[in-house]
């Protein structure tokens, strides 16, 4: 049981990590007279408390913690930045923000889905948490994509 749970913390921790990169990209990205700079900090800041909290629940299980994110979240900020040149800087980076939001709103759900069985309450309360925060943030995005 507790090598499915660091199996699936470990996989949500790299998405988180590129969720944290993903927005301070969007705060590199956008000019300094930009409102919302200060909000992607924020949300920076906040993914790496959720991302502190999964890295120690896989130490309480005796696991290594992920301390990179994936291949995938690389890729997609180096898309976001190549597109940037292309379109209004703020523009951009919400709209990357609201993809990368989304794929780890759509990860996490698969993870307690296929998991399910296997979830310890503490792992899937970890889980939930984390899902809300992508939810939050992929709203947060798309309401702020209509008003830049």
């Amino acid at each position: 049981m507790t090598n499915a749970n660091i199996d699936i913390l470990n996989d949500v921790t790299k998405t988180l990590i590129d969720s944290k990169k993903g927005y301070e990209t969007a705060c590199d990205m956008s000019d300094d007279s930009f409102p919302l700079r200060s909000e992607f900090r924020r949300r920076a800041s906040e993914r790496q408390e959720l991302i502190n909290e999964f890295q120690q629940q896989v130490r309480s299980f005796g696991g290594e913690p992920e301390t990179d994110g994936g291949a995938a979240g690389a890729a997609h900020r180096a898309f976001s930045q190549l597109s940037s040149l292309f379109r209004d800087d703020e523009k951009a980076a919400l709209s990357a923000i609201d993809d990368g939001e989304e794929y780890l709103a759509e990860q996490i759900e698969d993870k307690i889905e296929k998991g399910s069985s296997e979830l310890t309450p503490e792992v899937r309360q970890l889980l939930n948490r984390a899902l809300a925060a992508a939810c939050e943030g992929e709203r947060f995005a798309e309401r702020m994509e209509d008003h830049v």
